[in-house]
């Protein structure tokens, strides 16, 4: 679980805030409206942050342990017996 409060969690929102900064500096949206906003931004940053981490990670390699190798299942390093 990452922070709400990381500091790519918290650029990635401003980002996403522009707009309604831009619209509160033309007069479209009040103070309040703006503080309510800008805690949705905060939000979907945090969101689109945590999906590209979790996007991004490799997945963990698969361990079979040695008693459930099929019996027919020849060791590395030894050529298969033909014939």
């Amino acid at each position: 679980m990452i922070s709400p409060f990381r500091g790519d969690v918290v650029v990635t929102g401003f980002v996403l805030a522009i707009p309604v900064f831009l619209l509160a500096m033309r007069g479209e949206f009040t103070a309040d409206e703006v503080i309510t906003r800008l805690l949705w931004c905060l939000g979907a940053g945090w969101v689109a942050v945590a999906l590209v981490r979790w996007a991004s990670t490799p997945p963990a390699a698969q361990r079979t342990p040695s008693s459930q190798l099929p019996d027919e299942a020849e060791p590395e390093g030894e050529p298969a017996a033909t014939g």
